[in-house]
């Protein structure tokens, strides 16, 4: 079926859906976003019009600016990514999500984000609980839907490049200057063996749809995927998975990427050689974004991510294009809008998926007894 017929068929079917569960989002399909970094909390913000039962796996190895800070000081988590996505799912007043979002601009607290401040002293009133410290903050904000950590462990990630140089520590692998010359080739964690959050990994096999990204390749979606027990989650669960692509490369993570390169690269940590059995749908922008957006993003090597329709279809995932792309302040970003009705119609067609295969099981099992 074309990518054309495919969407108008989603929209044909589930436009009543998307209505109705906008109007009582309470009763949306169950999605659980894998990631970081603020493609995730941008995507929250779209799904909340539709659905509250929506949970938020974020990965937790952030060690720069302000994160990084509290991080070092006071032995916590890094809060920075979780506090957006607490934010983005929070009904709170535009003064609440300013004071949560403030800066300091000087004196001893100079770039410490009150956010992160917040959080971090709320771990401390939970016995030094970070997951306690999530579920309260959470209802301080009126949180609707759940923010997890992937994991609970103190780690850290590394990247090793194709000539064999390390690259240590999530801020260092974004900042590299040499991207140009040598890619990456894999990531690494330390402790290796650290464990998944087990609301995390529930979480991802009670979904009716899971969605990976959009957000950084390397240091936001992979870490994520460095989880045995995350795989194994993946590999279960009953609902559909999909792969949201971002819309621009990155000049130190994703140099010259194309869109099945972004796919390699997950296929290739999480132990797959194709999409079978693992990832059901891979999302790609297709609107033209015009080059006078393009221009600033060129002068830093950056730009569009092309798709190779025929090599994401071989590689067994089923590629949707749609036009997802938005100017804010001047940079590219998906419209949350669009790709929240897009994930939410492909979490109906899943729930119908999974009905079909219930009502199977039952006939089948009725014919045996008899």
């Amino acid at each position: 079926m074309g990518y054309k017929m495919f969407l108008n068929d989603l929209y044909m079917r589930y436009q009543d859906k998307l209505v109705n569960y906008a109007k009582v989002p309470q009763n949306g399909p169950k999605v659980t976003v894998i990631g970081g970094g603020t493609g995730l909390s941008t995507l929250l913000r779209g799904l909340k019009l539709y659905s509250h039962n929506l949970t938020a796996v974020v990965s937790v190895a952030d060690n720069g600016g302000s994160s990084g800070l509290l991080r070092k000081d006071l032995g916590i988590l890094p809060p920075g990514d979780i506090r957006n996505c607490i934010l983005a799912l929070a009904d709170t007043e535009p003064l609440m999500s300013d004071l949560i979002n403030y800066r300091f601009n000087d004196g001893s607290l100079e770039g410490q984000n009150f956010g992160n401040l917040f959080l971090a002293a709320m771990s401390a009133v939970c016995d030094n609980n970070f997951y306690e410290a999530i579920r309260n903050f959470s209802n301080v904000l009126a949180v609707t839907g759940t923010v997890l950590p992937v994991s609970l462990a103190n780690i850290n990630i590394s990247a090793v490049l194709t000539n064999g140089e390390i690259i240590e520590g999530e801020s260092a692998i974004g900042e590299r200057d040499n991207a140009a010359s040598y890619s990456i080739d894999h990531i690494i964690m330390n402790p290796e063996d650290a464990p998944a959050l087990y609301e995390s990994i529930e979480a991802i096999r009670q979904a009716d749809l899971v969605v990976l990204g959009p957000g950084s390749l390397y240091t936001s979606i992979i870490p994520n995927l460095l989880f045995p027990e995350i795989i194994e989650a993946i590999e279960e669960t009953e609902g559909k998975v999909t792969y949201v692509c971002n819309l621009m490369t990155q000049p130190a993570e994703t140099y010259q990427y194309t869109a099945m390169d972004h796919l390699t690269a997950i296929l290739k940590h999480s132990g797959h050689s194709t999409c079978q059995d693992f990832i059901d749908y891979c999302i790609v922008n297709n609107a033209v974004i015009p080059d006078h957006y393009l221009e600033d993003y060129r002068e830093l090597e950056s730009n569009y991510v092309s798709c190779f329709r025929e090599a994401i279809i071989q590689s067994g995932a089923e590629l949707i294009q749609a036009p997802l792309f938005t100017v804010t302040n001047g940079k590219v970003r998906h419209d949350h809008l669009a790709l929240a009705q897009l994930l939410i119609m492909l979490a109906c067609q899943a729930m119908d998926v999974k009905i079909e295969q219930a009502q199977t099981r039952v006939y089948r099992h009725g014919r045996e007894r008899r």
